[in-house]
Order: structure tokens, then C-alpha cells, then sequence
């Protein structure tokens, strides 16, 4: 009896001790895990509660653990709260002269929610509860439908969902952003609005980017945050006119040309030069801060390994991969992907989209959402980069080029692409294109900032 009673006391004892160890091993290993559960009914409680600053950690942890599960990495270090966001923007307004300000954007099942700090200011939010989760997403998918769809590049039929969304995301705060005279918005967007074209939001009279340069955040925590104003960067441009699997892209060449002998210092490396290897030589050469690649990307569903950056010939550049190409050191300022395409309302292929930057290690990205015109691309580009000699702001650069291409200065005349400010010469391959008009949100609403704005 005695036996019995040890034996069942030393299985009590182990069964414990290994309840104990099992629950302290969880504690370190999944520490961020806890705060990636939260339930509607926690949002509504914290809501109901007023408790603003544990929303923001709860928005960022949650958005954070999302990124980091698709991409299998750990991709921050930071837990900055609502208050030293806030303080942040406080000092970028100091050192760029400009007002920026963080929204982040997600839709629950029965309503928007929209948090919005400005510099040094106590967070602020708001519940749209005319907007369920389904119809939002569904708005979403028809404006990049409207606006893409070659049988509408000559009507207006993208301004209805165009205003939906501006109506629920941008009014709501329109007002505060007013008082603040924000001129910079980073938007923190939830599942299903990732690939969102956020510059063709229209308010019934004016685009999103003719009133705010614009970008695309992952997480606050998750970007690069000093601003340097790197003067003399060079641009490594590298790229492909000729493909097996995909549509060829004439203009290519022209592009290179522009950018990186007329435009900017640099150089240009196509076709056969067009390598993962040749890249990664001439960065050892020379400390490029920019790098242009004029190629199809695609930003696919399922795991990270099915997107892709294209090179010469079959080589692929594969998502998951980038990140040992180590952009970060030394870091570059700017990834340019001037052909991407981005399965719209996938929820993993706008994980990759807007992880770009993060995933790559560079400090901001400029990628498309859907693949643009050959011709249309040559002249956001060719207007992009003018723009940024001058400003050296990348958002407010994107959002220039943006607006001289709505306002019709950009445009094709017989063999020649006419811009703001210069003249390019069309190789005969786009003659097919003479006497274009650009304005269409086709041509230049794809076109994202991905990361830091400056």
C-alpha cells in the first residue's frame, strides 16, 4: 500500500514538474504570441476602455507577428509605444520640414478602424460603422479592377469605389489631419487593403496624393526611421528587355540610360549582364545607394519562395532569398522594381508586397502593384527621378510624378515621351504608343512607396 501510494506521489510530482517547465518554455519561446491572439472582444474592450496606447502596441505586435510568420525571420528588434512614435514624427518634422503622420487601417468584421497619431500628440481613434470588412475588400478589388481594366482607360469608372474608400478611410480624419497640417502619410494597413492603390483615393474633387505624399508601412517597429539626406547617390541599374516566360519590355533599355547617364551617375548592366552574381559584384566595387532593377517581379500566394524577381534568362531571384543578398550592409536607400505584379486581395502576396523593404533590408522600396505599361513605366520613372535630384524626399518625389502625369504634362508625341521637364526619345518597338494620353490612374496609381517616406 505504501509502494502504491510513493508511485502515485512520484507520478503527481513528475506530471507537475512538467506542467511547470512546459509553461516557462512557452514563456520564452513564443513571447510575441500572446498579443498576436487578441479577439473581437478584446478590441472591444480595449475600445470601450479608451485604452488608445495599448491599442497601438496590440495593432503593431499583432501586424508584426503576421510579417515575421510569412517570411520565417525575426525582422525587428524595436517595441517603440504610441509616445515615442509620436515623438518621432516630432523629429522628422524637424528634419525634413515636413508634418508627417501614421494611420493605421484595419477592417473588422462590422466596421473600419482607424488609428491616427501626429507629432507629439496622443493617439486618436475612430470607428466607421458603416463599412463591414466584406464590402471593403470587395471596393477594394473593384477599383484595381476599374482602373486596370484596358476597356475603361478612357472613362472615370474607377472615381465610385475610389470615393467609397476615401469616404471610409481618409474623411473620418480628415478634419484632424487639417488641424495638424499634415502633409505625409504613412499608412499601417490590415488584411485584404495591402494593395490597395492608396494615391487614387479621391475625396469628389481632388486624388490622395494631390493634398499628402504617401507610403506603405509594414509596422512602425518594423521600419527604418533616421532620415539622412544622402546627396550623390549612385544608382546601380540593372535589367532585362528580353524574356522566356514573360512579355518583353523595350523600353528597358531606354530606361537604364535615362536614369543612370542623363538623370543620375551610375551604371546600367542589361541582358546577359543581368545577373544575381553581376549585381552582387558591383556592389562589392562600389557603395551603390540606389538600385533600379527593370525586370518582371511577381508577388504571389502561398509562401515567400513563390515570388519572385526575374533575371536574365530562368534566374530567379526567390523572395525568401533576397535577404541574403545583404542590401543592409552597406545599407541601401532605395530598391526600385519598376515591372511588379501583385495578386490583389491575397492576403499572402500582400504580406510580400509590402514586406518588401523589410525583407530586402533596404531602407525604402518603390514597386508597382500591377504591371504598368512599358511606356507608362518609362515615364513615371523618368519623372520620378527628376524629381527626386531636386527634393531628395521619396514619397514627395513619387507624389510630384504622380501629379504631373494626372495633370497631362507627361505624355507621348509621335516618337518621343515628353515629361515635365525633358524629352526621351522612344525606341521603335513603342512607336505603337505615339500620342498617348498618361493621365489615367493606369499609368502612374501603382507606383508605392514602401517603407521609410524620406
Amino acid at each position: 500500500m505504501f509502494n502504491n501510494r510513493w508511485k502515485k506521489n512520484l507520478i503527481l510530482s513528475f506530471l507537475f514538474t512538467l506542467v511547470y517547465l512546459s509553461t516557462i518554455t512557452l514563456h520564452i519561446i513564443l513571447p510575441k504570441q500572446i498579443a498576436f491572439a487578441i479577439q473581437e472582444s478584446e478590441w472591444d474592450k480595449l475600445l470601450e476602455n479608451q485604452a488608445v496606447q495599448e491599442i497601438v502596441n496590440r495593432i503593431e505586435q499583432t501586424w508584426e507577428k503576421a510579417y515575421e510568420n510569412y517570411f520565417g525571420a525575426n525582422l525587428s528588434s524595436f517595441t517603440l509605444t504610441a509616445e515615442t512614435i509620436a515623438k518621432q514624427l516630432y523629429l522628422w518634422q524637424y528634419q525634413t520640414d515636413k508634418n508627417p503622420a501614421v494611420i493605421w487601417v484595419w477592417p473588422r468584421k462590422k466596421q473600419i478602424q482607424l488609428v491616427l497619431i501626429t507629432p507629439n500628440q496622443i493617439p486618436v481613434i475612430y470607428s466607421i460603422t458603416d463599412a463591414e470588412r466584406k464590402t471593403v475588400l470587395n471596393t477594394v478589388k473593384i477599383l484595381t479592377g476599374e482602373i486596370v481594366d484596358p476597356r475603361m482607360r478612357h472613362t472615370e469608372s474607377y472615381l465610385k469605389p475610389a470615393q467609397k474608400l476615401y469616404r471610409w478611410i481618409v474623411t473620418p480624419i480628415e478634419s484632424e489631419l487639417e488641424k495638424q497640417q499634415v502633409d505625409t502619410i504613412l499608412f499601417c494597413l490590415g488584411p485584404g487593403l495591402r494593395s490597395l492603390a492608396l494615391s487614387a483615393l479621391h475625396d469628389g474633387e481632388k486624388f490622395l496624393i494631390e493634398k499628402y505624399s504617401v507610403a506603405l508601412i509594414t509596422a512602425f517597429n518594423m521600419i527604418e526611421t533616421d532620415y539622412n539626406q544622402r546627396k550623390n547617390m549612385q544608382v546601380l541599374g540593372m535589367g532585362a528587355s528580353e524574356f522566356i516566360d514573360h512579355q518583353s519590355l523595350p523600353a528597358v533599355p531606354t530606361e537604364l540610360k535615362q536614369i543612370t547617364q542623363k538623370l543620375w551617375q551610375g551604371e546600367a548592366f542589361i541582358n546577359q549582364d543581368f545577373t544575381v552574381e553581376n549585381l552582387q559584384e558591383q556592389r562589392q566595387k562600389r557603395k551603390f545607394g540606389i538600385i533600379h532593377l527593370a525586370t518582371h517581379a511577381e508577388f504571389r500566394s502561398g509562401k515567400p519562395s513563390n515570388s519572385y524577381i526575374q533575371f536574365w534568362q530562368k534566374e530567379k531571384l526567390e523572395l525568401d532569398d533576397i535577404r541574403n543578398l545583404q542590401w543592409h550592409q552597406p545599407k541601401v536607400e532605395l530598391l526600385v522594381l519598376s515591372a511588379c505584379k501583385t495578386a490583389v486581395g491575397d492576403k499572402q502576396a500582400e504580406l510580400g508586397f509590402a514586406g518588401l523593404a523589410v525583407q530586402a533590408g533596404v531602407k525604402s522600396a518603390l514597386a508597382s502593384l500591377w504591371y504598368v505599361s512599358d511606356v507608362g513605366t518609362l515615364a513615371l520613372m523618368n519623372e520620378f527621378y527628376q524629381h527626386f535630384q531636386k527634393i531628395l524626399l521619396k514619397a514627395e518625389a513619387l507624389r510630384q510624378a504622380q501629379i504631373a502625369m494626372l495633370k497631362g504634362k507627361v505624355n507621348l508625341r509621335k516618337d518621343e515621351l515628353y515629361g515635365s521637364n525633358s524629352r526621351v526619345k522612344l525606341p521603335q518597338e513603342l512607336a505603337v504608343y505615339r500620342d498617348a494620353n498618361l493621365s489615367h490612374p493606369y499609368y502612374w496609381a501603382a507606383f508605392t512607396i514602401i517603407g521609410n517616406p524620406w
